[in-house]
């Protein structure tokens, strides 16, 4: 479900919270597990590490539910900023744990800081993954002069109707779990945290994941019935993640060496329309075949796409403005992105009587004009245009992973 933050965050800011502060926004410290084990004890095997050289959440095998959530910062000191990072960090460091931030239950006559939703559940592979959007950068916290030359706001693109209120932020978190509720408490327990000093511009729930980002996984398909993110980078492909993906230890600011920049676009897909329309006509669109998902040129999901296959009457097999060609990273430059985007329905839209839903795309480069470069020939000439429209944008900048002690952005303040 998509809220902007007038429809929100009015009702939110009513629920108990905490403010940031010493000790107010803290929760107790663990070891870099959180758990007390024995060499012969392994881990859970549905919790995801949260330390690392890079962010979960991004090569990570992709989890069933999604809740990504856009703030905008109020307060204009750079203490409350940092102090905010520092309590989301060892909050998250829990939270993917299967943990509590703090107590559920505690004295009769104040709030629990912890929601309480999640208890009992299991960690889910919960990951969380945190952005900094361009707006951040301005003169409330001294940070003109750090912001990454590749972070700016997204240019217009063919085919943008966008809503401002599904759009931007100075902060994103990106909550990813195999299970909704897990999802859901991880955000609104970061928000609570943040009471004060950040309000919710605008939230996208997705219920399930339109790409596969590891070779363990089989291919998802979107709503409109085709399997998704067939060519994908995975967690596997490690090359492509150096080359593409994350930001190279020689590139500046140093910050964000190890980091990537996450572009988020809401885009509506006109399902009624779609649903009219022969198979012919929706395996043309694609370039593939809709149950099989094969292309058009072969018979298997994975069998080489040949866009220089021409048929009987001399026509491209796969039409020059399918989805699979233009998107081709041989069709790009060589480009690729690292897809991870997720179904969304918010009902129906009362102005149309027609579903509002489709998909929340995510992608993940080392320079967010990859995105753009492949969005401008998208928009232009894609015959799946017909069918949908963008009608929410933001991007961000992911800073690096974390390490024991550390926290989320910590190298953009020092």
């Amino acid at each position: 479900m998509s809220v902007s933050r007038r429809g929100f965050l009015t009702g939110a800011a009513g629920v108990g919270g905490v403010a940031v502060g010493a000790g107010a926004a803290r929760v107790l410290a663990g070891n870099d597990d959180g758990e007390t084990r024995t060499a012969a004890t392994p881990p859970p095997s549905d919790v995801v590490s949260f330390y690392g050289d890079h962010q979960a959440g991004i090569a990570t095998p992709a989890q069933e539910r999604m809740v990504f959530a856009s703030f905008d910062v109020t307060t204009t000191a750079r203490a409350d900023l940092v102090e905010l990072l520092k309590s989301w960090t060892e909050a998250g460091a829990h939270l993917v744990k299967g943990s509590p931030v703090g107590a559920v239950a505690g004295h009769p006559m104040a709030p629990p800081v912890d929601t309480g939703e999640a208890e009992g559940l299991a960690a889910a592979n919960l990951t969380l993954t945190v952005g900094f959007g361009p707006s951040l950068f301005d003169r409330r916290f001294g940070l003109e002069q750090r912001r990454p030359a590749a972070l700016r706001e997204l240019p217009a693109l063919p085919g943008d109707e966008l809503d401002p209120d599904r759009s931007g932020g100075d902060l994103c978190v990106q909550a990813c779990a195999d299970d909704a509720q897990v999802a859901f408490h991880a955000v609104r327990n970061l928000l609570r945290l943040g009471r004060g000093s950040v309000v919710m511009r605008w939230c996208q729930l997705g219920f399930g994941r339109t790409s596969t980002t590891s070779r363990s996984q089989s291919t998802p398909r979107n709503l409109m019935g085709f399997k998704d993110g067939t060519n994908n980078i995975r967690a596997e492909d490690t090359a492509d993640l150096s080359g593409f993906v994350w930001v190279g230890q020689g590139s500046e600011p140093a910050w964000m060496r190890g980091g990537t920049y996450l572009v988020a676009r809401r885009i509506r897909m006109l399902i009624e329309s779609w649903d009219r329309d022969r198979l012919e006509d929706q395996e043309a669109v694609f370039g593939r075949q809709k149950v099989g998902g094969g292309p058009l040129t072969g018979t298997n999901e994975h069998d080489k796409v040949d866009l220089a296959a021409k048929g009987p009457d001399g026509m491209p097999v796969i039409a020059t403005n399918a989805h699979i060609r233009l998107a081709a990273p041989s069709e790009n430059g060589g480009r690729k992105i690292l897809r991870r985007g997720y179904s969304f329905t918010d009902g129906m839209d009362p102005l149309t009587g027609q579903l509002d839903a489709g998909l929340f795309f995510v992608s993940f480069q080392n320079d967010p004009e990859t995105f753009v470069r492949l969005q401008r020939r998208l928009g232009a000439s894609d015959a799946l245009n017909e069918y949908i429209k963008h009608v929410g944008s933001a991007v961000f900048a992911c800073p690096p992973g974390v390490r024991p002690g550390g926290w989320w952005g910590q190298g953009l303040f020092g």
